[in-house]
């Protein structure tokens, strides 16, 4: 790992002096701190181009912590021309590492407005091929230990005895796959938890739609994009005070934060089933934040970039 951005930026460099030389690049966008950060950064030194570097989540939740990265980090954050944060709590992590607050701009995701936006649930199921009847949870995220689900499991088995006909779907893939039918079976909740594997993004709409609520048990997030779109759908989310989400969930009329525990997570869920949602307005507050305004505060401060620039400077300094 240690390697990865040198490799990257010596794999890119020739094509990217080429791209230069063709057309003088104004500057570099660069998502993910590491190692794409890093190689742009050193992309930008080596042709002289001003580089922002926009950080993501795990980037900045768990790479510092391993020692030979978290330097290669701290030194990416303070040579880039500008940061990207798309959360407030990345911005704040980023600052712990001697980034200054002035130099770092939030950012936060968007939602694809035209795709997910509400629909009559019980048109959902039926896209779905699901029962009509009863109350439908969905969890979306890979099949990995971060993400939470055999805690959700569990706290699913504690709330499912006071609903009869509450069904659990897991989407998503991952090495995880056999551990959770494991405990599925266990819990005796082989009819209750169904694990339909990764499905297409447009299809995911028809799921929040189908669901009377949304979760999520992640220990880290950045901006969780699933959580965004749930909401775009007028579905009520409960998720885990961690990385963004608190900000995503900033009011009680769109959601329940809740701590990272089987209890904290049961109890959410029961509080969730057990009030009456304003789904339409769910959906307006979130919709109204799209990818073309996240798109316009992004060129914001590209466009500050190019604008910084020195007027003589030397499109290449590596061509003679």
């Amino acid at each position: 790992m240690f390697f990865h951005a040198l490799l990257m930026f010596l794999g890119s460099f020739r094509s990217v002096r080429r791209l230069n030389r063709s057309r003088a690049i104004d500057c570099i966008d660069a998502h993910f701190v590491y190692p794409d950060g890093l190689a742009a950064v050193l992309l930008g030194k080596t042709l002289n181009i001003p580089v922002s570097v926009s950080a993501r989540g795990t980037d900045i939740n768990l790479y510092p912590s391993f020692r030979l990265i978290r330097p290669l980090i701290r030194w990416t954050l303070l040579q880039a021309h500008a940061v990207i944060a798309v959360s407030a709590a990345l911005k704040e992590a980023m600052v712990g590492l001697g980034v200054p607050p002035d130099k770092i701009h939030v950012i936060t995701n968007g939602v694809d407005a035209e795709l997910f936006q509400p629909m009559d649930p019980h048109e959902a199921k039926r896209q779905l091929h699901l029962p009509n009847h009863g109350q439908l949870l969905v969890s979306v995220g890979a099949l990995i230990r971060p993400k939470g689900q055999l805690m959700l499991i569990r706290a699913f088995a504690k709330v499912a005895s006071r609903h009869s006909e509450l069904q659990l779907y897991i989407l998503g893939e991952g090495p995880l796959r056999r551990e959770l039918e494991s405990l599925i079976g266990v819990l005796g909740l082989q009819d209750r938890v169904r694990l339909p594997g990764k499905r297409p993004n447009r299809e995911l709409a028809q799921w929040f739609n189908a669901a009377e609520v949304s979760l999520l048990t992640s220990e880290r997030e950045g901006w969780p994009n699933v959580v965004t779109e749930s909401l775009a759908c007028g579905t009520p989310v409960v998720a885990t005070r961690v990385g963004g989400i608190p900000e995503i969930l900033h009011s009680p009329e769109l959601g329940i934060v809740v701590d990272r525990t089987v209890e904290g997570v049961g109890d959410g869920l029961q509080t969730a089933l057990s009030r009456r949602w304003d789904r339409q307005a769910i959906s307006k507050q979130t919709r109204a934040r799209t990818w073309s305004t996240v798109a316009t505060e992004v060129e914001r401060v590209l466009a500050e970039q190019v604008r910084d620039r020195e007027p003589n400077r030397v499109c290449d300094p590596t061509h003679s």
